[in-house]
C-alpha cells in the first residue's frame, strides 16, 4: 500500500523483454534506503517487487498482465519514473490510500497554465470514470491528486509547481499515457452495495437501517 506522495524521480536504465514479461532496471537513490529484496516500490503507480539491488539501482520483474494494463511497457532507457516506497503504518498519510494496482491507462488531452500552476485534462475509459468524482482522489502515475472536474470522457486536475517539479507529470504533454488508479474505497462500497457477495449490503438494507 502507498500514499501517492512521490519520494523521488528515478530513471530507467533498461527494460528487457523476457518471454512476454519484462525485467525493469531503475536508477534511484532515496527509495533504496532501508529497502531489501522482496520489498515493494511503486513505479509510476505500479506496485513492483524488488528482485535485485545495487548501490544505485534496483531491478523488478514486470508480469505480462502488468504490461497489458499499464504504461510500463512504453518506457525507454533514460525515461523518468515516479518512485515511492511502501507505506509504513507509523507514517503520516499525506495523500490517500493507493494500492499500486492500476485500473487502466489514460491519456493527457490537454494542459494550460492556470495561475502559478497548470490545469491538466485527461481522457479515461468508462471503467475508470465510474469511480471518479469531483473533489475526490485519484492516482496518476502514482501521484495522489484531487479531481478538479469531470466530464463525459475524462477529468481534470490542478497541478501546483511543487508537483510539476518533483514528478514526471511536470514533463508530460498532450497524448502521453498515464497510469490511473481510482480510490479503492469506492470500489469496495460498490461491491458491498451490489449484494453479489455473501452477506453483501443492499440499498434497501441501508435505507431500513437509516443510512440512506
Amino acid at each position: 500500500m502507498f500514499t501517492g506522495i512521490v519520494e523521488e524521480m528515478g530513471s530507467v536504465k533498461a527494460l528487457r523483454r523476457e518471454a512476454g514479461a519484462a525485467r525493469l532496471v531503475i536508477a534511484a537513490s532515496t527509495v533504496l534506503g532501508s529497502t531489501a529484496i522482496g520489498d515493494s516500490i511503486s513505479v509510476n503507480g505500479v506496485c513492483l517487487t524488488v528482485v535485485e539491488m545495487g548501490a544505485d539501482a534496483f531491478t523488478a520483474d514486470v508480469a505480462v498482465e502488468t504490461l497489458s494494463v499499464t504504461n510500463l511497457g512504453e518506457l525507454k532507457a533514460g525515461a523518468r519514473v515516479n518512485l515511492e516506497r511502501a507505506l509504513q503504518l507509523s507514517a503520516r498519510i499525506g495523500g490517500h490510500l493507493v494500492s499500486g494496482h492500476v485500473d487502466a491507462v489514460g491519456r493527457i488531452r490537454s494542459r494550460r497554465e492556470e495561475g502559478s500552476g497548470w490545469r491538466i485534462f485527461f481522457d479515461a475509459p468508462d471503467s475508470v470514470l465510474r469511480y471518479v468524482i469531483k473533489k475526490g482522489s485519484i492516482a496518476i502515475d502514482g501521484i495522489s491528486l484531487t479531481v478538479a472536474d469531470v466530464d463525459r470522457t475524462g477529468f481534470s486536475i490542478a497541478m501546483i509547481p511543487h508537483t510539476a517539479k518533483l514528478t514526471t507529470l511536470g514533463f508530460k504533454t498532450a497524448g502521453d499515457g498515464v497510469n490511473l488508479e481510482t480510490d479503492i474505497i469506492g470500489k469496495y462500497v460498490e461491491r458491498l452495495l451490489s449484494g453479489r457477495v455473501e452477506g453483501g449490503l443492499t440499498l434497501e438494507q441501508l435505507k431500513n437501517a437509516g443510512f440512506a
